[in-house]
């Protein structure tokens, strides 16, 4: 069964300035906080680096790294936790529940994952989802759905 679809909204980030501001914007929004929010698109179109961009916009400090060997980097930023996840290297769902990764995602704090569907059904459905695609003059296309009142109060 999927989540109903509470709000959908296309963005055009001409540039990363365009990917910052966006980020920027989201991070004012309480409802970030707790949010779990998935990131899908293929390699290279943008998901790290707007995870960057929204982790420093929400006050992290120093190195933020992908998480593609690691799975997970966790975040102790001044007002929340959070958490970056990228699931590419998963080859069977039941890697995520051997993890431990059910218990971080109960958890009150931001949730960020990118390759989502690598994890299965076992991760909850997410409250955005933001999908990237790189289209022409490396501007990106992205279509945020939110699938919670919580992801529609994160749409633009």
């Amino acid at each position: 069964m999927h989540p109903p679809i509470l709000g959908t909204r296309q963005l055009l980030w001409p540039d990363e300035a365009a990917c910052a501001a966006f980020a920027r914007a989201l991070a004012e929004k309480p409802e970030i906080r707790n949010a779990f929010i998935e990131l899908q698109g293929a390699l290279g179109a943008g998901k790290t680096t707007f995870v960057r961009h929204l982790l420093r916009a929400l006050g992290a400090a120093g190195r933020i790294k992908s998480p593609t060997y690691a799975v997970m980097e966790p975040y102790e930023l001044p007002s929340l936790h959070a958490w970056h996840f990228d699931f590419y290297r998963f080859d069977d769902p039941r890697e995520w529940e051997d993890a431990g990764f059910r218990e971080v995602f109960t958890s009150p704090g931001l949730k960020l994952a990118e390759w989502p569907d690598h994890a299965g059904p076992l991760l909850p459905a997410p409250d955005l989802r933001m999908e990237l695609q790189v289209s022409d003059n490396d501007q990106r296309h992205v279509m945020l759905t939110a699938l919670t009142p919580a992801g529609a109060a994160l749409l633009p």
